[in-house]
């Protein structure tokens, strides 16, 4: 099958590799000519342009846009939506706004094309390991380019199957679903970004107190000097808390224990903020999910101002002077 990629960066050119070491075919456009040319090969031809792209592909033509959400993912999806016809498909696998797919799908359905909204998980590791997909769009667009979404999904493995699932949809234990109507597939992969942080804070948390467990003002005979390292490899291998973040984790740690190489600015990429919104706009308490987002914000503060400011506040109430640096 025939799929055009826009945007060439840490996910988009993987998928290319994936999608033509399964037999596809890929047109390619980025805005670095370099990334184009650095991919073009057999099965990979490069395009100059949105326009020469569309070109290139045959009808019915079906397009994955792989740019970051915003301004750049609207004028892209409007532009090609000025040079596609009936029966075409715009598929946004980013990490989109879901409303803003309902209202693009809404306005690609007055011209004819097909809208799909596919959250895509796996980052850099999902050439080797596929990528778990939530899709969002018609059934007759997805169920039309099922043969890109299988080549791209991990397939089954060797996960044990679930029992009693005889009767539901074996895509799902391929890595992929349609999740249901356009935005539907953002919505879900939404939720997905709002869980990993909960959990990456709780492991986050957890390592804090394993290290600082062995601080001076801890009783001696309570001081424990634990190997971060080896507590992360012994959890992977039969807790019940192992996952594929604890996996990354016991990497990092093996690597480089004391983690010289990050300053712990962590940054969000928006699906945290929407997850929360979306929980304040259903009244759904989302304690953990909320707390993880809002440590996020306070990993930026560099200058320090809100625990400044407790600080304060501690020595005007209670006379409580900071410990010498």
């Amino acid at each position: 099958m025939q799929l055009g990629m826009i945007g060439l960066g840490r996910m988009g050119g993987n998928i290319v590799r994936r999608l033509v070491g399964k037999g596809h075919e890929c047109v390619v456009f980025d805005q670095n000519a370099d990334a184009v040319k650095g991919l073009a090969g057999e099965r990979i031809a490069g395009a100059s342009g949105l326009a020469d792209l569309v070109k290139k592909l045959a009808k019915p033509r079906a397009v994955w846009v792989m740019l970051p959400a915003g301004e750049i993912t609207e004028k892209t999806v409007n532009e090609l939506a000025s040079l596609m016809e009936a029966g075409d498909t715009i598929i946004d696998g980013g990490n989109a706004f879901f409303q803003d797919d309902v209202r693009r799908g809404q306005a690609l359905k007055t011209k004819g094309i097909h809208y799909i909204d596919c959250g895509t998980s796996g980052g850099v590791w999902g050439l080797e390991r596929g990528y778990c997909m939530m899709i969002g769009g018609d059934k007759e667009a997805v169920d039309r380019l099922d043969p890109i979404f299988k080549a791209l999904a991990p397939g089954a493995g060797t996960i044990p199957k679930t029992p009693r699932r005889e009767k539901r949809d074996p895509r799902v234990e391929q890595g992929y679903l349609h999740c249901g109507p356009v935005g539907s597939g953002h919505f879900v992969k939404m939720v997905h970004n709002g869980i990993e942080y909960g959990l990456m804070q709780a492991y986050a948390e957890g390592f804090d107190i394993l290290q600082k467990v062995n601080a001076k003002h801890i009783p001696e005979e309570r001081r424990y000097d634990l190997d971060l390292a080896d507590i992360a490899e012994v959890w992977r291998r039969g807790s019940v808390v192992s996952s594929w973040l604890l996996d990354l984790t016991s990497s990092a740690l093996a690597e480089d224990p004391a983690l010289s190489k990050y300053s712990g600015f962590v940054e969000d990429s928006g699906e945290g903020r929407w997850t929360v919104n979306a929980a304040v706009e259903e009244a759904v308490p989302a304690d953990v999910l909320a707390a993880a987002l809002f440590a996020r914000f306070r990993s930026r503060d560099k200058d320090g101002t809100a625990n400044k400011l407790l600080s304060a506040m501690r020595h005007a109430f209670g006379g409580h002077v900071e410990p010498k640096k």
